[in-house]
């Protein structure tokens, strides 16, 4: 049995640059890892796959981007025998947080070490973008500026470390809904990535923040107006920034360190019933060919 850890990743900055032929969106930008993780605990079976999970609401069939990850590299490359596999899920659903494209990265490097596969990261890669635009870059990990529709990355230099703090209402945002709205409204700002990239190969901590942009946070706001509230309540309690991550509807805000972090979740869950997390922006995967 072998154990992977799947881990989040927030949005420093998101932008769209148009509607492909393919029908995706094109899009820039700058995508963080953060410490909140799922665990994935893989063993080998004779044959097929079994998926266990700790989320009842959540399918354990071939409808799970983990299933969906464990049958298309034992399908690919041939692989006698299967997977039982056993979710630990800590990242909230539906939370532009990419956590289902967490547990499928997860899931890819893990099989392949199973089964002794010795599979690259750019094979890896190859192997996500064919489930999910989010999955390259969990594979990856660490600090990357993803164009294309999203698995096209290239490396950055590590951010400054920031503590984060994730406030996710109870509410759900399809990603389809947001990129569709988008279309209609279009965004008043758009993020400067070179400026953001330049600022963080310079570990300007205070530069980076105030350059975060997401160009779909109008777009959710305007639906879910709890979302402007969570980001005022983050800077008033000292966050350097705070914006939307992905398509919504958690709200990450950066800070300087652990004690403003703290204070500022239990501030946050004194005024709402939000699910609060505090974590750690975090560097690539270890333990990758």
């Amino acid at each position: 049995m072998i154990t992977v850890e799947g881990y989040a990743k927030i949005n420093l900055t998101l932008d769209i640059l148009g509607k492909r032929p393919d029908g995706y969106h094109e899009v820039s930008m700058v995508m963080q890892s953060v410490s909140l993780h799922d665990t994935v605990k893989l063993t080998k079976i004779p044959k097929g796959i079994e998926l266990t999970l700790n989320v009842p609401e959540l399918e354990a069939d071939e409808r799970n981007l983990a299933w969906r990850a464990a049958a298309l590299l034992l399908r690919e490359r041939q692989v006698e025998g299967g997977v039982r596999i056993e979710l630990v899920k800590r990242i909230p659903v539906a939370a532009g947080l990419a956590g289902g494209s967490a547990d499928a990265a997860a899931v890819l490097r893990g099989v392949s070490e199973l089964y002794g596969l010795g599979l690259t990261l750019p094979e890896l890669c190859s192997y996500g973008a064919k489930l999910g635009s989010d999955i390259p870059f969990c594979i990856m990990g660490g600090t990357m500026l993803a164009t294309g529709r999203g698995e096209v990355l290239k490396e950055l230099e590590p951010v400054p470390e920031f503590w984060v703090v994730l406030a996710k209402p109870k509410i759900s945002v399809s990603t389809a809904w947001a990129y569709q709205n988008y279309d209609e409204q279009g965004a008043e700002a758009h993020p400067d990535n070179a400026a953001i990239c330049e600022k963080i190969k310079a570990q300007d901590r205070k530069g980076i923040a105030s350059l975060l942009c997401n160009v779909l946070e109008s777009v959710t706001i305007k639906q879910y107006p709890v979302i402007a509230q969570y980001k005022g309540w983050m800077l008033e309690k000292g966050a350097l920034a705070s914006m939307m991550s992905g398509s919504g509807p958690t709200v990450s805000g950066l800070f300087a360190d652990e004690k403003a972090a703290s204070e500022a979740a239990a501030y946050l869950r004194s005024r709402t019933d939000a699910d609060i997390f505090v974590c750690q922006t975090t560097g690539k995967n270890e333990n990758q060919n």
